[in-house]
């Protein structure tokens, strides 16, 4: 990771007003801005993590925190509410042992709820990265969740 940091960091050399596209750089790269890329920003672009943290929190985008291999979002606008969505969101924190805005132990999935995925005739409405899945129910989860499990499973046996 410290080399992708201080390549993006070469990157913008020299650049006026370098940091928001340098902390978009390492998040794109990386997944999240981690404390190490925070020290190097600092240290390469010499202004302080103090100065960082402010910019960077400041905007809804930056994100500290490394996330899932899979982002489930679950609607939870009224066409899903009114088909049971919220029921199964329930299930899913349930079955992950995750509330919203947290990230399972093993960093395989991440949980968000948004209040509209656009698609209200397939309400209720779940997706997993791009994907969606529409009347969705728990039996649908758990075959889902399955499905990315065998995934994950495929590419552990192919490094080895």
């Amino acid at each position: 990771m410290q080399k992708t940091i201080e390549k993006i960091i070469k990157s913008h050399e020299g650049e006026k007003g370098s940091l928001i596209p340098i902390l978009q750089d390492v998040q794109r790269e990386c997944g999240y801005i981690s404390e190490e890329a925070v020290a190097a920003i600092a240290k390469d672009v010499k202004i302080s993590e103090h100065e960082i943290y402010g910019v960077a929190t400041f905007y809804a985008q930056f994100r500290f925190t490394k996330p899932g291999d899979h982002l489930i979002k679950v609607c939870v606008g009224t066409a899903c509410h009114v088909r049971g969505n919220s029921l199964n969101l329930m299930h899913i924190k349930k079955i992950l042992g995750i509330d919203e805005g947290e990230i399972t132990f093993d960093y395989r999935f991440g949980l968000e709820t948004v209040n509209c995925l656009g698609a209200c005739a397939l309400a209720p409405l779940v997706t997993v990265d791009d994907e969606y899945y529409g009347n969705f129910s728990p039996i649908k989860l758990k075959k889902i969740l399955s499905k990315y499990a065998k995934e994950k499973a495929g590419a552990e046996d192919e490094e080895d």
